[in-house]
């Protein structure tokens, strides 16, 4: 089927929210990123399995997001559809000491629900600026706690279009990583498992993580957050810091001057750039100290030329 056809059979099946060669600059936290071919906002769950079905039986690319945080997008944009799980897909109900979060509630509005009933074990998350399907999708953590430690399971549309509920232990969460992403499967809806806790206690290492974060990172830039994932036993921001790179530039890309974690739009900056840069980076620390960073920022679209080793699946 061409492009023109199946976008006109697209505009048909009656969605929520649909356009075409939309900037994908526009939905991500980098402002970065060439023209996404369709581009969907999901308005359900059962829209987002009728999406999938449909794209399936007409071999159209299916590309999800969330709230963009730790995305670099390609300068050539993504072909077929994008779909993106936003607020109509965001609702968040507590029942004794479990959280059920649907796919598109902010990592703050869970936190804040959180909070409101005194269960502790989010905190870590509240600084977040992600969406809890995408939270769950790359296990995400912060200061030595993780998604893993509190998800009990999750509702997940797999790549075969069916609606299926996993368990903690089918999620196989592990660092950065989890089944979903493995077997391209899609977050609809999530659970956490809280514990009661005292709700002074909870504001209060709420606000101390997030003032550490203002504090730490470049905040103010565009940036997706950590560029690289953590090495075994050191922190690769202090590698980066050590090499003497911190500042460093690529056209409108920088190592942050503020944490040498963060590469940051400093202004303008193309995919290729950063691309370029972070394999910069990554040679140079390997070539100083033998250790191969590994990226943590999630690539999507057109394939691009680049030197940056990436991770075998």
């Amino acid at each position: 089927m061409d492009l023109k056809s199946w976008k006109k059979q697209l505009q048909q099946l009656a969605l929520n929210h649909v356009e075409f060669n939309v900037p994908m600059s526009e939905y991500t936290y980098f402002k970065i990123g060439g023209n996404a071919d369709a581009f969907i906002i999901l308005k359900s769950a059962s829209e987002l399995k009728k999406i999938k079905k449909w794209s399936l039986k007409h071999k159209i690319p299916l590309t999800l997001i969330g709230n963009g945080t730790n995305l670099l997008v390609s300068d050539k944009g993504i072909r077929g559809i994008v779909v993106k799980i936003d607020c109509d897909m965001s609702e968040v109900k507590v029942n004794d000491n479990l959280i059920v979060a649907e796919a598109g509630a902010l990592l703050s509005k869970v936190a804040q629900t959180a909070l409101d009933h005194s269960l502790t074990g989010f905190e870590f998350a509240s600084g977040i600026p992600g969406s809890i399907g995408g939270a769950v999708y790359m296990n995400a953590g912060a200061y030595d706690e993780e998604m893993k430690n509190i998800v009990s399971k999750a509702s997940v549309i797999t790549v075969d279009g069916n609606l299926e509920e996993w368990d903690k232990e089918r999620l196989s969460l592990n660092y950065r990583s989890s089944a979903v992403a493995k077997e391209r499967a899609i977050i609809t809806c999530v659970e956490l498992s809280l514990q009661k806790g005292n709700q002074q206690s909870i504001e209060a290492k709420m606000n101390k993580l997030n003032r550490w974060r203002r504090e730490r990172q470049p905040l103010a830039m565009p940036s997706a957050g950590s560029t690289f994932k953590r090495p075994p036993d050191i922190a690769g921001s202090y590698l980066i810091d050590q090499a003497g790179l911190k500042g460093y530039t690529i056209g409108g890309a920088q190592v942050s001057t503020k944490h040498a974690g963060f590469i940051v739009n400093a202004g303008g900056a193309t995919a290729q750039d950063v691309l370029d840069l972070m394999a910069y980076v990554q040679k140079t620390v390997y070539s100083k100290y033998n250790i191969l960073l590994e990226p943590e920022v999630r690539l999507i679209g057109e394939k691009m030329d680049t030197d940056l080793v990436l991770p075998e699946h």
